[in-house]
């Protein structure tokens, strides 16, 4: 019995001192100047970023012209660049001022789940965009009965309903994870790989999880992005004039540029061997991932649309007559 009891008290003793509740974001190692460089350059497209999108959201609130379905899908891209540059910058400015910075592994399970939601939503978002150019440029005499508000509500609710709950599953085998350490990410952010590596359990179903949930939200929106646009160059290379086939093409230009950007970093990031790759080309890729891509989206929409830039005109003169 006291052999025993001694054996509990050393296995409770080894727990508590290889459990982790707190984790240590390193970030970018390097001298004070050049994080201080750095934390001045990510705070303007932080603050470029939030001002971009809330300036969309409010162009396409306040231009009846804009009152349409592409518009409406794009304020909700907005809001998913809003949110996942909110869920990473913050800390990250946190972690530059600091030279590293620590947070509850709670926290960083929390923050991983919402970059991975809204992953998820944008690569959703992207396809129901993508669906949206094909009936307005293959089926336009049909594209106001189909794409009507109720409609596109309906797909907006269920892409953020599915986005959240798919994501929920596997965020929850994570925290029933055993993390014995050590407890140092050397990233700007909690993504999954890291957060996984501080595991010291089996993490086959959760990887197996997430595999699982990329095939509806990643490969599938992909391969209907695909054919969706097939037939839009389709029907556009069947438009006897030039002009009309411009007209049809600037359409859809800035939303497939869009697509380019997102998948190719998407693929670069996760899909492309990391052997021989340095940590520091790693996170400047994912630097361009979580923080450019959501300043490039309101810049290409407002540079290559029209109806964006006469909104924002109109705004403009609104406030100077007031």
């Amino acid at each position: 019995m006291e052999h025993n009891f001694v054996l509990d008290k050393e296995a409770r003793y080894t727990i508590n001192q290889t459990s982790i509740t707190e984790v240590k974001l390193l970030g970018f190692q390097s001298c004070k100047e050049i994080s201080f460089v750095l934390f001045a350059l990510l705070l303007t497209v932080y603050i470029l970023t939030i001002f971009g999108n809330f300036l969309i959201i409010t162009l396409v609130y306040h231009s009846k012209n804009l009152h349409t379905p592409m518009y409406f899908f794009l304020t909700q891209l907005s809001i998913s660049d809003i949110i996942i540059t909110t869920d990473i910058a913050p800390n990250f400015l946190h972690i530059l001022l600091h030279e590293g910075a620590t947070m509850s592994l709670t926290g960083c399970i929390v923050q991983q789940y919402i970059f991975d939601v809204m992953e998820c939503m944008e690569c959703l978002l992207l396809t129901v965009m993508s669906y949206d150019r094909y009936l307005a440029i293959c089926n336009p005499l049909h594209y106001m009965s189909i794409m009507n508000e109720l409609f596109c509500i309906k797909l907006i609710i269920i892409a953020w309903f599915l986005s959240f709950c798919s994501m929920l599953t596997a965020t929850v085998t994570v925290s029933f994870l055993d993390f014995c350490g050590p407890n140092i990410i050397d990233h700007f952010f909690c993504d999954f790989s890291p957060v996984l590596s501080l595991s010291c359990s089996e993490t086959f179903w959760v990887q197996f999880e997430i595999i699982v949930n990329s095939v509806p939200f990643l490969f599938l929106p992909f391969f209907i992005i695909i054919i969706s646009y097939g037939y839009i160059i389709f029907t556009i290379l069947k438009i006897p004039s030039s002009t009309g086939k411009q007209k049809a093409f600037s359409t859809c230009s800035s939303h497939l540029t869009v697509v380019c950007i997102f998948y190719i970093t998407l693929i670069v990031i996760y899909d492309l061997p990391t052997s021989g790759q340095s940590l520091t080309i790693s996170k400047l890729a994912s630097l361009l991932y979580t923080m450019g891509t959501p300043l490039m989206n309101p810049i290409i929409y407002s540079l290559r649309n029209r109806d964006i830039k006469i909104a924002f005109a109109e705004l403009r003169n609104s406030f100077v007559r007031v």
